[in-house]
Order: structure tokens, then C-alpha cells, then sequence
């Protein structure tokens, strides 16, 4: 992209009134393909380019884009963002700002891979999915594969961000992603669903790290077993030690969620939610014991998430969201600091040149302990381990909330033992945060595409956590 262009731009906003300007060039390509039972539904490229424009004029900030990278598309694009600043005045009740930011990136960046996507023709890739789904038909021994669904794709996403404030990155993020969604069924016994969801940066060599044979086949024979042999959980309350892929889910929707500024002042209130987090609890209220740490950490390398910059050129850095038990951090862009008095931790993101930056997670986790699993549970006479999960309900403002385990085992004197059917966790924020007694030292990601926003957008993310226990809970289950 042309630099010269995207200050000319620039420029012209400035001239033109506005206070804050701000150009981000937008590329995402993309090379996807998508099975059901082992046929070819889809497969092919897809390719969206374009500018985003923001700025700030008299007070209301206001957005505009455009596919066409042309100086007079562009200058077009900012008397429209103009314009649409201006229509606001109608319905105003405050002035915007933006934070300011000491110090806005001026960088270059990408993330470099081993193997390119090219090294693996798209036939090769249709190839590649049909095989997982003969391992997954072999895999079954007792019980009936229903239905397997697998999407595969790998984008290469190329930004220019120029803003009036003297920030500048340039930056490149190849990004690699597999779902499956497999339904196992028995007469007897009914069905289960299993979704595998695996997504990084960085090139092809991600998949043969993610070894999806092997865990489809592991899976699958412990899932069958679970559906054939599983009893009811324990109608008692008992500890209950919790798998990380459940945490970092858990974490996601109850810690991040509620912990994003647009959603704490209630600019999300009519598209993705609420909070039950208002401004004054901010560094005040505990919201659970001192295990309760979740961050919040962009520059993991290779994860999916991964950003150096975000999309007002602020430096990313690892963000404490709760702190012991303390809701500590909520996730700002520019904007959100504003209205919160202080600076931006770097969390603005934009799906794609039609989008404006709003607030986002990128990599949510609990932090981890230093027991081992074995340590975890060797002191539990009679208990229940929920590994991995089904489906999950939260309420709008992230308090309530109900998850159904999907592979979950007894614990019994010590020990993994019998498989158990259709566990239900079910809690409220603050008991769950406030029920962690120990914590292993297994911190594992899970990946997944998180949404928000109108129009919607989805951001690459990943979520995780160590294995943790959870003192005398109640067990639900379902029919």
C-alpha cells in the first residue's frame, strides 16, 4: 500500500475539520474448504481489500470504508465520515474523545512461517479433510458416527495504520483453522456432540503440531465409551475438578466479556450485551479468592489472537483483567479510556476494512498453579472430573451461567474411574471465581472466533487455563 497516499489522506481529514484522523489499508485473503460426511461442499478463495476511515470531528467520532483504494475514493470516504460525524449532532448528548496515548506504535511486523499454504494444493487439502473423516468412521466401534461436519481455512491478514496522533504499523499475520463438529449416536442411548476447534498463527507446519488424527481417534474412543457406559453425576455436592477447555471458555464469558469498557458503560447493551460490572466496582469489588487471576495477553507468540499493535497503532501488552479475586483491568480502545480517564491497554480490533476498531479480547486465560493433575486430585475420596464440554448457556450480563460436560469421569479414592453421562455445572460468576481451592500447572488454549458488535464482527481469539478444582458443588444433568 502506499504510504504517501495514506498521509495524503490524512492530511486532507485535517483540512477538512477533523481533529483526529485515522487510515487503515485492510487485506484479508483467504483459502478455505468445507466437508460434511466426507463430501465436498465448498472450496475456494476469497479475498476482501479496502480502506477504513475514522475520524473525529466536533465532538463525534464517526466511521466510513471503502474497496476502492483510489485517491479519490478515499477522499471521498473521509467527506463521508465527515458527513456522518456531522448527522450526529442531531442526537448528541456528549462530546468524544480519545485518550492520550504518550507514545502510538511506529513499527513494522510480521509473523514468518516454516511451510507456506501454498506448499499444500487445494486438492491436497480436500485430500487431507476426506481422510479425517474415514479415521473418524474407523474410530467408531459400537456406536454410529451421525454426521461429521469440518471447515478448513488459511488467511494471510495485511494492515497499514496511519493516524493523525504520528502512529504507523505495518503489519502481516498469517493465520491457520480447523473446526469439526462430530455427532455420535447409539438408540439406546442417544447422541453426543463433540466440536474441535483448533486455529494459530503462523503457517502450514501448525498442522502436523495439531496431530488431528490422533486426537480425533482418542476422542471418539473415549466419547464412546462415555455414551455406552456413563452413569448419572453424583446427586451430593462433591469437588469437582474442571478441565482447562472448560476454564478458558469459562473465562472468556465471565471474566472478559464483562470486563470490556464499550460493555461496562453500556455501549454494547443492544447488540452482544451487558455487564454486571459497573464503573465504580473497577479496582474495588473482589469478585472471587486469591486463584482468581485471568489475563488478558495479545503478544503470545503463535497464538491466534496474536497482535504487536492494535488498530490505533497502541502497543499491545498483557492485561490482569481480575487480579486475585479483584476486578482490576477492563479491556479500553482509545475511546473507552476516555470516558474511563485513562489509557488505552492496546485492545481495539477490526474484523476488516468495513469495520470500525472496537473492544476485544484476544487471549484469555486463568493463570496457572504448580501441582501436577495427579496432585490435583489425590486427595479427592469421591468426586467428578468434567474434561471437556457439550454446549454452554450465559445470561446477558454475564452472571449466570451453565455448562454440560461432555468427557467426565468419577474421581474416586484418587483416581480417575468410571466414565459419567450429561454432567451440568451450573453457577454465578462470583461462586465460581470464589470456589477454585487449587490449580495444576497445565495451562492449555483452546481457539475460537468471538463475536460482537452491529454490524457483527468475528476476531480470532484463544481461551485456556490450567485443570482446577472446584470445592463441594452440586452436579446437574440433563435428559
Amino acid at each position: 500500500m502506499d504510504e504517501d497516499l495514506l498521509r495524503k489522506a490524512l492530511d486532507y481529514a485535517l483540512t477538512q475539520g477533523a481533529k483526529y484522523a485515522e487510515i487503515r489499508f485492510h487485506k484479508n485473503e483467504e483459502n478455505y474448504v468445507i466437508l460434511r460426511n466426507g463430501n465436498l461442499i465448498s472450496a475456494g478463495k476469497s479475498s476482501r481489500k479496502g480502506i477504513a476511515i475514522r475520524v473525529l470531528y466536533n465532538g463525534n467520532l464517526a466511521f466510513s470504508s471503502t474497496n476502492d483504494i483510489s485517491k479519490e475514493s478515499i477522499f471521498t470516504g473521509i467527506d463521508k465520515a465527515i458527513a456522518n460525524a456531522k448527522a450526529l449532532n442531531i442526537n448528541k448528548k456528549e462530546n468524544f474523545s480519545l485518550s492520550e496515548e504518550r507514545s502510538l506504535g511506529k513499527s513494522k511486523y510480521e509473523v514468518y512461517v516454516k511451510e507456506s499454504f501454498d506448499q499444500l494444493p487445494i486438492d491436497e487439502k480436500i485430500s487431507y479433510l476426506k481422510n479425517l473423516y474415514m479415521v473418524a468412521l474407523d474410530s467408531m466401534k459400537n456406536a454410529k458416527l451421525n454426521a461429521m461436519f469440518e471447515s478448513y481455512s488459511d488467511e494471510i491478514e495485511e494492515k497499514v495504520i496511519v493516524n493523525s496522533d504520528g502512529g504507523y504499523v505495518e503489519s502481516k499475520i498469517p493465520r491457520l483453522y480447523f473446526f469439526g463438529n462430530i455427532i455420535i449416536y447409539d438408540p439406546q442411548k442417544g447422541s453426543m456432540q463433540k466440536m474441535i476447534e483448533k486455529g494459530a498463527s503462523g503457517g502450514l507446519e501448525l498442522l502436523k503440531g495439531w496431530r488431528l488424527e490422533d486426537e480425533i481417534k482418542n476422542d471418539l474412543k473415549s466419547l464412546e465409551k462415555v455414551l455406552l457406559e456413563g452413569k448419572s453425576p453424583p446427586k451430593d455436592a462433591v469437588d469437582v475438578v474442571v478441565g482447562s477447555e472448560i476454564v478458558g471458555l469459562i473465562v472468556h464469558e465471565s471474566a472478559g466479556h464483562p470486563m470490556e469498557a464499550d460493555r461496562i458503560w453500556g455501549r454494547e447493551s443492544a447488540q452482544a450485551g451487558e455487564s454486571f460490572v459497573k464503573p465504580e466496582m473497577i479496582g474495588k469489588v473482589y469478585i472471587g479468592n486469591s486463584n482468581a487471576t485471568v489475563i488478558d495477553d495479545p503478544t503470545i507468540p503463535e497464538s491466534n489472537g496474536f497482535y504487536l499493535y492494535d488498530d490505533e497503532t497502541v502497543p499491545a501488552r498483557k492485561r490482569y483483567i481480575y487480579y486475585k479475586g479483584l476486578l482490576n483491568e477492563p479491556l479500553h480502545n482509545r475511546w473507552t479510556a476516555s470516558v474511563f480517564k485513562t489509557n488505552s491497554n492496546g485492545g481495539a480490533r477490526a474484523m476488516d476494512y468495513t469495520s470500525e476498531p472496537i473492544v476485544r479480547m484476544s487471549n484469555t486465560y486463568l493463570e496457572p498453579g504448580d501441582m501436577t493433575f495427579e496432585e490435583l486430585i489425590e486427595d479427592i475420596n469421591f468426586g467428578i472430573f468434567i474434561k471437556s464440554y457439550m454446549e454452554w448457556n450465559i445470561d446477558d450480563i454475564r452472571w449466570g451461567q451453565r455448562y454440560v460436560g461432555l468427557e467426565s469421569y468419577l474421581i474416586e479414592r484418587g483416581e480417575i474411574s468410571e466414565p459419567v453421562l450429561n454432567p451440568v455445572l451450573q453457577f454465578n460468576t462470583r461462586e465460581f471465581y470464589s470456589s477454585i481451592i487449587s490449580k495444576d500447572k497445565n495451562l492449555e488454549f483452546s481457539s475460537g472466533t468471538c463475536g460482537k458488535g452491529e454490524p457483527h464482527q468475528g476476531v480470532p481469539v484463544w481461551h485456556g487455563g490450567p485443570n482446577i478444582r472446584l470445592s463441594k458443588m452440586k452436579v446437574g444433568v440433563i435428559a
